[in-house]
């Protein structure tokens, strides 16, 4: 579609409507910035467009009468698509979009998407830095912080964008068409947005519709959802595996990373687990995943090789923070969700004060509190699932849960139980939304309080 001139409605005013306004007016389209929150300040959302920015903000209820003259709708991440409202304008036959259709639309180059429950960040910083490395125009963006609409028109033919994307990212895609893609896991997760679990697996599936047989998608052998997925798509499928030596693929082979790319050939070992400087066997299926995806896009595996041994890991990831009388405090403010958690408490090795939740996304939380394993002292519960948390965990048999109105009560609580030996963990297994705008907010937070212990 050519944009220019055309009548195009952004609907949500967050860091991804934003980028879309200022994508879609480079392109020479006549914009409109809508967010259904009437309380919003609309002097405070044109502040955001910049200078000279030309886009109209409507907030409130949209009028009916203005839907006849849209060309499309550009949906930000965070807005449901099944709205009434987006209903409606799908029901007169306007184009909807998501941020992430109108980047690649406008924008040039090849893409390598990440998709999965769990493990996209690691993943995607990963898979950017091999490619900072090997290639010179590299974009990272999506879901790990930089919308790919703000980066869409600086990208060139050569360009690599690195994309993480998520389920709601993926719910509106129309033509985009990654190079490379990857499916990492699929556990239960956004069910209060995509309503059932069919759905949510339908939205991650996305990354690999239009791909072809030229095309390759990287997917975890482990995880029974992704290894049906090889049936389903049409684009030629590598496998990663941590339990299985793969006849192609690549796999965990005692502590060697072993890379097979055909049948009839040696594979090549990347590297030994004791040399990378993340731990855990979900971030070794993380390296395997970026490893396949850079070495599928034809990059040399020495430079694969280095950058794998100088990486570093992510922030807010199971991140040691300081050492404060004899205790040891991690932030994991990205376990969002139980099976993330799940991770960081297998990482812990030293008994452990946890803090745990947050927004209600409608999650189980039974296997996070089974996976506990004797390690956990004390779980101190925020946020709107406390009480169903501590119910699930009285379910499990685990009693020992306390229940505090606020983070910075919490975090008290936990220096006052904490012992000499013990390791403070946040690792809350739900999102941050309703008391922080965003788990990087909710890590930062707890760092600094640590700090100034």
């Amino acid at each position: 579609m050519d944009l220019q001139g055309k009548k195009v409605l952004v609907f949500g005013a967050g860091i991804s409507g934003i980028g879309s306004c200022g994508l879609l007016e480079k392109e020479g389209a006549e914009v409109i910035l809508y967010d259904g929150n009437d309380k919003k300040d609309d002097e405070a959302m044109k502040a955001q467009l910049g200078e000279g920015s030309k886009v109209r903000v409507v907030l409130g209820a949209f009028p009916e009468e203005e839907m006849e003259s849209l060309d499309l709708v550009v949906m930000s991440p965070g807005v449901p698509t099944d709205l009434p409202v987006v209903l409606a304008m799908k029901e007169k036959g306007i184009p909807v979009w998501g941020e992430i259709e109108l980047a690649y639309v406008c924008g040039k180059g090849d893409v390598l998407g990440i998709t999965g429950t769990n493990g996209k960040t690691t993943t995607t910083s990963l898979l950017g830095e091999i490619m900072k490395n090997a290639r010179d125009s590299v974009f990272v963006v999506g879901n790990i912080g930089t919308p790919y609409t703000n980066a869409a028109a600086d990208t060139r033919e050569d360009s690599v964008i690195v994309a993480e994307l998520s389920s709601f990212q993926l719910e509106s895609i129309h033509t985009f068409h990654p190079k490379v893609s990857a499916v990492l896991n699929i556990t239960p997760d956004h069910l209060n947005r995509h309503h059932t679990m069919e759905a949510y697996i339908r939205a991650k599936m996305n990354i690999a519709k239009n791909q072809t047989p030229e095309d390759i998608c990287v997917l975890n052998y482990e995880d029974e959802e992704t290894r049906k997925m090889a049936d389903e798509f049409q684009a030629s499928v590598l496998f990663f595996s941590s339990k299985h030596k793969l006849e192609q693929g690549i796999y965990l082979d005692g502590e060697d990373i072993v890379y097979k790319p055909e049948k009839e050939k040696e594979g090549t070992v990347i590297c030994k687990t004791g040399e990378l400087q993340i731990l855990g066997v979900h971030n070794y299926e993380n390296v395997m995943a970026a490893v396949a995806m850079a070495a599928a896009y034809g990059v040399d595996l020495d430079v694969i090789r280095k950058s794998v041994l100088a990486f570093k890991g992510v922030e807010h990831r199971i991140e040691y923070v300081a050492e404060k009388n004899g205790v040891v405090y991690y932030n994991d403010s990205k376990g969002t969700n139980p099976d993330a958690a799940i991770k960081g408490i297998q990482a812990m090795n030293r008994p452990t004060i946890l803090i745990g939740g947050g927004y209600d996304k409608q999650s189980d939380f039974h296997e996070w509190i089974q996976s506990f394993d004797g390690k956990v002292r004390y779980l101190v519960l925020i946020g709107a699932t406390k009480e169903q948390i501590q119910k699930e965990a009285a379910e499990c048999g685990f009693h020992d849960c306390i229940l505090k109105d606020t983070f910075e009560e919490a975090l008290d609580t936990c220096v006052e139980l904490a012992r000499p030996g013990d390791a403070v963990l946040l690792s809350p297994a739900c999102a941050s939304w309703g008391m922080f705008p965003n788990y990087e907010v909710r890590g930062e937070e707890f760092k600094k309080y640590v700090n100034a212990l």
